[in-house]
C-alpha cells in the first residue's frame, strides 16, 4: 500500500531512480475510486562484474479504494498474464530465444504500524502464494525500537504459519559447504521477514559517507546489517539466490499454472464432447461423422489426462513443492 516506501527502497536496491516522475494523491478523495496501476519498468545493474536486466513490477493503488475487494485482481491477472505468454511462446513452432516475462519474485510490504498481517494481507498473499515466491518484509522498520520489530517478525511469521501461508522457502545447504557459508545461511533464514530501511540520501557518520536516515536520536545506516536487514535481503536477491527463485518459478509455480490450464482445457473439451453427443441423438442422419469427432474429443481428453497426471507426478516428487498444496 501507498506510504511504506516501496520506491524508496526499490531505489536503494538498485542504486536507481525509478520513480522520479511518479505523480501521488494529494486528496484523500481522490483514493476513493484508486484502481490498481501495473507498473513495469525495467534496468540493468552489474553485480560483481556480471550485467543483470531485472524487471521491476510495482502495484501503486493497492488497498487505496475505499473498497479494495477487487484491488487484487489486476495483480493476479498480471502474473497469470506473464505465464500465458510463456506457455505460448513455449507451445510455438518457433521456441529459440522465449523471452520470459514470468514473475520470479514478490516483495510484500508489511506495515510496521499495525498488529502483524491485516486481513488484505492474509488474503492477497493466500491469493497469491501459490503463483509466485513470496518474500514478506517488514516496511520503515525504523520506526520499531529492536524490541518490537523483534516482537513484529515473530508475529508475522506466527499468522504465516497459522493461516497456511507458503512463502519462499531457501534452499538447505549442502553438507560439504564451509561453516562459515552455513552460518551466513542460517541468519539469512532467521531474518525473514526482513526488516527494511531504504534511503537515497548520503550522510556522513564518523567521517565516512554512508547512506542512511537522519533523526534528532541518531542515524539509521541502510547497510549497516546491525540497524536493518537491507544488506541480507539485496544479497539473497541479486548474488545468492536469483537462481534459485527462477528455477522454483519454472519448476513450481509454472507447471502449477501449466497443470490448472490443462485441467480447464479437459473440462472444456468435456463439455464439447457433451454437446456432440447431444446433438448425434436429434440428428441421426449425423451420427457417424458426430462419432468420429467424439471419438477425436475422446482422444483429446485422454491425452490430457495423461499430461496431467504426469506433470502431478513431478511436483509431488519435487522436495520444494508446497505441502498445503495452493
Amino acid at each position: 500500500e501507498t506510504g511504506l516506501g516501496k520506491s524508496t527502497l526499490i531505489n536503494s536496491l538498485f542504486l536507481t531512480d525509478l520513480y522520479k516522475d511518479r505523480k501521488f494523491p494529494n486528496h484523500i478523495l481522490d483514493n476513493a475510486e484508486q484502481t490498481v496501476d501495473i507498473e513495469r519498468k525495467q534496468l540493468e545493474i552489474e553485480e560483481k562484474g556480471v550485467k543483470v536486466r531485472l524487471s521491476v513490477v510495482d502495484t501503486p493503488g493497492f488497498s487505496e479504494a475505499l473498497n479494495g475487494e477487487k484491488s487484487w485482481q489486476p495483480i493476479i491477472d498480471y502474473v497469470d498474464r506473464q505465464f500465458e505468454q510463456y506457455y505460448q511462446a513455449e507451445s510455438g513452432v518457433n521456441r529459440k530465444n522465449i523471452q520470459d516475462s514470468r514473475v520470479h519474485c514478490c516483495l510484500y510490504f508489511i506495515s510496521p504500524y499495525g498488529h502483524g498481517l491485516k486481513p488484505i494481507d492474509v488474503f492477497m498473499m493466500k491469493k497469491l502464494h501459490h503463483k509466485v515466491n513470496i518474500i514478506p518484509l517488514i516496511a520503515k522498520s525504523d520506526t520499531l525500537t529492536p524490541k518490537e520489530r523483534s516482537h513484529l517478525k515473530n508475529k508475522v511469521m506466527e499468522q504465516i504459519e497459522e493461516n497456511h501461508i507458503n512463502i519462499y522457502k531457501f534452499p538447505e545447504c549442502d553438507s560439504d559447504e564451509d561453516e562459515e557459508f552455513k552460518q551466513q545461511d542460517r541468519e539469512l533464514k532467521s531474518a525473514i521477514p526482513f526488516a527494511v530501511v531504504g534511503s537515497n540520501t548520503v550522510v556522513e557518520v564518523a567521517g565516512k559517507k554512508v547512506r542512511g536516515r537522519m533523526y534528532q536520536w541518531g542515524i539509521v545506516e541502510v547497510e549497516n546489517p546491525a540497524h536493518c536487514d537491507f544488506v541480507k535481503l539485496r544479497q539473497m536477491l541479486i548474488s545468492t539466490h536469483m537462481q534459485d527463485l527462477k528455477d522454483i518459478t519454472s519448476d513450481i509455480h509454472y507447471e502449477n499454472y501449466r497443470a490448472e490450464h490443462l485441467a480447464e482445457q479437459m473440462k472444456q473439451s468435456t463439455r464439447e464432447r457433451m454437446k456432440l453427443k447431444r446433438e448425434s441423438m436429434l440428428n441421426p442422419g449425423k451420427m457417424e461423422d458426430t462419432d468420429n469427432l467424439i471419438a477425436q474429443k475422446d482422444a483429446e481428453i485422454q491425452r490430457m489426462q495423461e499430461m496431467l497426471a504426469k506433470m502431478q507426478a513431478q511436483l509431488q516428487t519435487n522436495p520444494r513443492t508446497p505441502v498445503n498444496g495452493t
